[in-house]
C-alpha cells in the first residue's frame, strides 16, 4: 500500500509556485523536491537528524 505524502512549502515562497521546494516526511527520510516539478520530478531523501542540522544551519544563516 502505498501512502500519499503530505508536502509542505515555505510561507516565504509565495503562491505562485516558482523558486521553492516542497519537503515532506515519509517513514524513511525527509522528501524534498522542486515545487515547479512536483510528482514528476526527482526527489531527495535526507535522514531526519541530516535535515534538522540543516534546517538549524539555514536559520542561523538569516
Amino acid at each position: 500500500m502505498k501512502t500519499e505524502l503530505a508536502w509542505y512549502r515555505s510561507s516565504y515562497s509565495g503562491s505562485g509556485g516558482g523558486n521553492c521546494v516542497e519537503v515532506a516526511d515519509a517513514p524513511d527520510a525527509i522528501r524534498v523536491r522542486d515545487s515547479k516539478v512536483g510528482e514528476r520530478g526527482p526527489q531527495v531523501a535526507v535522514k531526519a537528524l541530516a535535515w534538522a542540522s540543516f534546517v538549524k544551519f539555514a536559520a542561523k544563516q538569516g
